[in-house]
């Protein structure tokens, strides 16, 4: 297998499939997804992920609706847009992005967006369906970045089942879930957070290690178990010398440039899971629409 795990290709052959599909339901049924995107300011990291979703969205057939709303709307105006939302016809998904200014409970406004149309898979119901589910339902809308960190993993065209797999964060978006998917691929799973003790021991014993603790490259080398396969979530800015001069740059949670010695195979960052997130995200709406047509 190749060491580093090309996600944008990855993608790419995803978004293909998706193209492909979306061309011919439209010939079916003479209509395509819709996708609502809701941006509350300007937070300059939320506009750049919504302009990469939304370029995305669009290559695929996708019709994107966009909402871009000052940081000064209520919470109570907010709700009323997602009500809107919820009862348009050419709406199949929704999609907020956050973060939300502090003045909006970010879990009430994702509680409100109607479980069928739940882009981001984040809403009780479908977190719910994902617990209880015997397998990985390919019409279940589940969470896009472990979704994408488990078809990276299924493209390795290795068997999962009785792998010991390591996840590091207990987030709601990634880590919970994460640990959800694997274990429906008959994985032994470890969920690791701030508070565990020993973590690089039980890292080491990890045939498969997803990091998602959101801390600039804080997994080592020697944390890494030999031809581990090693998923990093992280994306974390930092300022780094290059060429003699102080420059910003992207690492994971990873140490990427050490780790890579051990592990088997290995997700870069950029260009690693981050594709794989919009791409998820592009799958989801697609089955939200096709399940709006049964």
């Amino acid at each position: 297998m190749e060491k580093v795990i090309d996600g944008k290709l990855i993608a790419q052959n995803l978004r293909n499939d998706l193209k492909e599909e979306i061309s011919e339901l439209k010939s079916k049924y003479n209509k395509v997804p819709g996708l609502a995107v809701v941006q509350v300011g300007n937070v300059a990291a939320s506009s750049v992920y919504v302009k990469a979703k939304t370029k995305s969205a669009i290559e695929v057939g996708i019709e994107v609706i966009d909402h871009h709303l000052n940081d000064n709307i209520t919470q109570e105006e907010l709700l009323d847009l997602i009500q809107v939302l919820n009862k348009q016809k050419n709406v199949n998904g929704i999609l907020v992005q956050l973060p939300l200014p502090k003045h909006i409970n970010e879990q009430i406004i994702l509680d409100s967006i109607e479980p069928d149309k739940d882009a981001d898979g984040f809403h009780p119901l479908n977190v719910g369906k994902l617990s209880i589910s015997a397998n990985n339902d390919e019409n279940l809308l589940i969470p896009c970045t472990p979704y994408g960190c488990l078809l990276m993993l299924k493209g390795l065209n290795i068997d999962l089942k009785g792998k010991n797999a390591v996840v590091i964060g207990r987030s709601n978006i990634v880590g919970k879930p994460m640990a959800q998917l694997l274990l429906k691929e008959s994985c032994t799973v470890t969920i690791a957070h701030s508070k565990t003790v020993n973590l690089p021991e039980i890292c080491n014993k990890a045939d498969i290690l997803i990091a998602a603790v959101g801390k600039p490259e804080i997994v080592k080398e020697n944390w890494i178990k030999d031809k581990a396969i090693v998923i990093d979530v992280g994306i974390n800015r930092v300022e780094k010398q290059i060429d003699g001069e102080m420059k910003n740059k992207l690492v994971g949670d990873v140490d990427f440039a050490n780790a890579q010695n051990k592990a088997s195979a290995i997700t870069p960052v950029p260009g690693g899971v981050g594709p794989m997130t919009i791409a998820c995200l592009l799958r989801n709406t697609t089955i939200a629409f096709k399940n709006s047509l049964t």
